[in-house]
């Protein structure tokens, strides 16, 4: 595990130009310094936001870098240096965004494969599955079938641990945060870091 150097504090944004807005965002949630970065609205004053939205991009940053933060079981993990294979279901914005920034990155020894998870695919080879909210008709068929395979799976439904995530984005008082259950990580047979749980919103140690 990397060490994670935790900001100060983690002040909200000033208005400013759609760009700079990104550009500081992403770089707040690279570092993984605090875990409520996202202001509202997403986008600048008298602008419209180009491409991806600010939400978004912040939830692709943080899926980056949950993969540094979790020890996975064995039988998640191909060979040495094999690349993290991220899946993604009902968001193919976020499935985008995430192709974009782990562009030429590793995690440790392992590169980063994004992969677009559509009905009926397998999920076998994925090191995390992110379930989108556009992902409305299986969401605990790919909850159950991650859970066996030793998935970290992230989800952001108002009652994503209770469906069986591992970890769970919320919007609080307009910023992007997550919630972890532990139970949900047992069952999958994932370790988290200790550093991540001190960032997160909210941390279910029992079956929600």
């Amino acid at each position: 595990m990397r060490s994670l150097s935790l900001p100060p504090r983690c002040a909200r944004p000033k208005p400013a130009g759609l760009a700079l807005l990104r550009a500081g965002v992403l770089a707040l949630t690279l570092a993984l310094g605090c875990a409520a970065v996202l202001p509202a609205p997403v986008r600048a004053a008298g602008q419209e936001p180009a491409g991806i939205g600010v939400e978004r991009s912040v939830k692709a940053a943080f899926l980056y870098k949950f993969l540094g933060y979790v020890e996975f079981p064995a039988v998640s993990l191909g060979d040495v240096g094999t690349p993290f294979t991220v899946g993604v279901s009902g968001a193919d914005d976020i499935a985008a965004e995430l192709t974009r920034i782990t562009a030429g990155r590793n995690v440790g020894s392992r590169g980063i494969v994004v992969r677009v998870v559509r009905d009926g695919d397998a999920l076998a080879g994925l090191q995390m599955l992110f379930i989108g909210g556009g992902e409305a008709v299986r969401p605990l068929h790919l909850l159950h079938a991650a859970q066996q395979l030793g998935i970290l799976t992230v989800t952001e439904a108002d009652n994503g641990l209770q469906q069986g995530s591992v970890i769970n984005f919320r919007l609080v008082e307009d910023r992007i945060r997550f919630e972890i259950s532990l139970d949900a990580a047992g069952k999958s047979g994932l370790k988290l870091s200790s550093r991540l749980l001190a960032v997160a919103y909210h941390v279910s140690k029992e079956a929600p």
